[in-house]
């Protein structure tokens, strides 16, 4: 007899959200900028590693990020980071799919790498702290995705073992690493492929409407 997780845990940015390259391109476009100059420019140039992981460890302020960021690319530094993903928007089916597994009593937490929480909040409006039962914010803790710290903090936040849940990114390579702890795991690359794997591991439908 399958064995249905009690738990379920979600990357917020490219899950709960819109995804992020589109919101990027758009960044780009605005900005004047050749496409691919952000990815390249910040996310695979090793000094843009560097800092992105600093923001997200909390060792380095959105601010000084943005200024940073903002002289790799050659754009203004004011609210880069919001500007970067001013495009980004909910996700309803996955933020409604969170909410039936919770009102079926999943346990249901968030596990992101941050990029700041000031001058720009990538969180607000979503009501983390209502509509989820553990919340778990890598530059809160010093500690990010890969790294196995980070998934055992939100096992221990929802009160669950790896075994009894299942992880959900839109980033493929933090997998693995939650997938050697026990957890089942769902790359999100479609909202309504990511629910019907989600209702198939969670033994739960997750499509009605509440009440």
């Amino acid at each position: 007899m399958t064995q249905h997780r009690k738990g379920l845990v979600l990357d917020f940015g490219g899950v709960l959200t819109t995804p992020l390259l589109p919101a990027a391109l758009a960044f780009e476009k605005r900005a004047g900028l050749a496409e691919g100059a952000l990815l390249t420019g910040i996310y695979l140039n090793p000094e843009g590693v560097r800092l992105t992981e600093d923001l997200e460890r909390g060792a380095l302020t959105q601010t000084q990020w943005n200024e940073a960021a903002g002289r790799l690319l050659g754009v203004e530094p004011d609210n880069l980071m919001g500007r970067v993903f001013a495009d980004l928007r909910p996700q309803p089916a996955v933020i409604a799919a969170a909410a039936a597994a919770r009102r079926a009593g999943v346990r249901v937490g968030i596990l992101s790498n941050t990029v700041g929480l000031t001058p720009w909040n990538l969180y607000d409006g979503y009501g983390l702290d209502t509509l989820y039962d553990a919340v778990v914010l890598s530059e809160v803790h010093g500690v990010r995705k890969p790294e196995p710290e980070i998934f055992r903090l939100v096992l221990r936040e929802l009160g669950l073992s790896a075994g009894e849940c299942v992880f959900v990114d839109d980033t493929e390579h933090y997998l693995p690493p939650a997938a050697e702890l026990g957890f089942a795991t769902v790359h999100a690359t479609d909202p309504a492929r990511t629910v019907a794997a989600l209702e198939a591991l969670l033994g739960i439908p997750l499509t009605e409407p509440a009440p």
